[in-house]
């Protein structure tokens, strides 16, 4: 599949809404860092398209106490891919989760 051929305004207008989406993305994880916002409330959320375009692994690593081996070891346990979002959890997965987290 091709790339589009974009104008110099489209291709700026793509760059600043990545940013604004990197800037959510960050602003989100501070949150559920600092225990503003707890997982339940995340994952009652995953419609919000943030929250459910964030990678699982990023999640987890945003909880507090939580760090990249911790986040990979219940990725493992629940056979959850290392590049699923959080939008793409099954059933299963999204329950074990809650299951263990929330």
């Amino acid at each position: 599949m091709a790339l589009p051929k974009l104008s110099e305004a489209d291709r700026k207008a793509a760059l600043e809404k990545a940013a604004k989406a990197r800037q959510e993305r960050a602003e989100l994880r501070r949150k559920i860092k600092s225990g503003e916002i707890s997982f339940a409330e995340v994952m009652k959320r995953t419609d919000d398209p943030v929250i459910g375009r964030m990678k699982v692994s990023a999640l987890l690593e945003s909880l507090p106490g939580f760090g990249r081996a911790k986040a990979q070891k219940i990725m493992e346990e629940l056979e959850i891919s290392e590049s699923r979002r959080v939008q793409g959890l099954g059933a299963r997965q999204r329950e074990g989760l809650m299951e263990r987290l929330g």
